[in-house]
């Protein structure tokens, strides 16, 4: 594979965290998070090139949005790939090029560069919603992970800068919705999004990347606000752990934060006085504990087992740090490039149960063979 073809264009992790999807000049691949296993691989002659990727949780759907050297679509188009029939067999196509995509057991959302489109999903797929956007041309939004919570919301910037909007997809129906709710989060644009696993918090951060600022959606509340440094930087990644308990970042400085939310007490404290928009001197909560990655390269990061956090690089290293309460943060694995694209693979499909839902062969509810005793088998 030559290093070209071997480049890696976006990495995204599905909604648990638990899987990731790396999308390269030469294809697409999914990966398993524990332990680091190839799961399934298309190359560039079914794919073409692949911009983005979205994983449906660990069922047989992928979203996918074209991009890179080699494309085989357009990049105005989203495709519904199913790992059963090796096949696409949905797409949902716009005047302009689609900017992000991202998907619920029974929604998917595309954003372009001034609208954000809400589809019914898988069967039958029908327009419910399109919103109007100021210019978003990084397609920044976010949806509640969790399918079960109770708060189903679409998170977006709003019409002024460093706003975002709320919007309940529980009460969304074909060309109606509950009116959205806006929080002015920041005095300057938006760069990251997180919703929490149950949609009880949001978590957003501005172009300056200072400041992580985590709100209630309930009470449209701030509820903590977490210096991530003093000086700017580009932030690629927020997350929050599954409980809610902590939250992670990671920037072009290199450097993992991570955070308490139940317990603020964990974090590092150092007063600063700072008169903002919120006025009032506001106690500045830094880092419980962080760890380093390539300077300046590209990484996504999330929470695993057992107080684990892992980053994913866009050089291909994969890293797992363990910490605890003191704020000690110590390695538990690493993975050079290599590892990464021939790192161990499970052979057979990605599912093991199958409901059909029409004959058209768009299945959903189908679970990666992600079970022990397969990883085992596969060793």
């Amino acid at each position: 594979m030559s290093h070209n073809e071997k480049k890696i264009i976006n990495l995204r992790f599905n909604q648990d965290h638990s899987c990731f999807s790396c999308c390269m000049e030469s294809g697409l691949r999914i990966y398993n998070v524990e332990p680091l296993v190839e799961k399934a691989h298309y190359d560039v002659d079914l794919m073409g090139s692949v911009a983005q990727c979205e994983m449906l949780h660990r069922t047989n759907l992928l979203a996918i949005i074209s991009g890179g050297g080699r494309p085989r679509f357009a990049n105005n188009t989203v495709l519904i790939f199913d790992d059963i029939s090796k096949a696409l067999v949905l797409d949902f196509t716009f005047v302009s090029p689609v900017k992000a995509v991202r998907m619920q057991r029974d929604r998917i959302i595309i954003a372009t560069i001034n609208q954000i489109h809400v589809f019914s999903f898988p069967s039958p797929a029908q327009r419910l919603l399109t919103i109007e956007t100021r210019e978003n041309p990084h397609g920044l939004c976010e949806i509640t992970p969790m399918t079960s919570a109770e708060k189903q919301l679409l998170v977006f910037p709003g019409h002024k800068i460093g706003s975002i909007q709320l919007v309940d997809l529980g009460s969304t129906e074909i060309g109606t919705s509950s009116a959205p709710v806006t929080i002015n989060a920041h005095q300057g644009e938006l760069a990251c999004l997180a919703v929490s696993q149950q949609g009880t918090m949001v978590a957003t951060a501005s172009t300056k990347g200072t400041l992580i600022r985590v709100w209630d959606t309930v009470k449209k509340a701030l509820l903590v606000e977490l210096r991530r440094g003093s000086d700017p930087a580009t932030l690629y990644c927020i997350n929050f752990s599954r409980d809610s308990e902590f939250l992670c970042c990671s920037s072009d400085k290199g450097t993992i934060h991570i955070f308490a939310l139940k317990n603020t007490n964990l974090n590092k404290r150092s007063t600063f006085s700072k008169i903002g928009f919120l006025g009032n001197y506001i106690e500045s909560q830094w880092a419980l504990a962080n760890f380093t990655v390539p300077p300046e390269c590209a990484c996504i990061c999330a929470f695993a087992s057992k107080n684990s956090v892992i980053a994913i690089c866009i050089d291909g290293t994969f890293h797992k740090y363990v910490f605890n309460a003191d704020g000690n943060c110590n390695r538990e694995s690493f993975d050079q490039e290599e590892k990464i694209f021939v790192c161990k693979k499970y052979s057979g499909n990605m599912c093991n149960h199958i409901n059909i839902l029409h004959r058209k062969c768009i299945l959903v509810e189908i679970l990666y063979s992600f079970l022990d005793n397969n990883l085992n088998s596969s060793t």
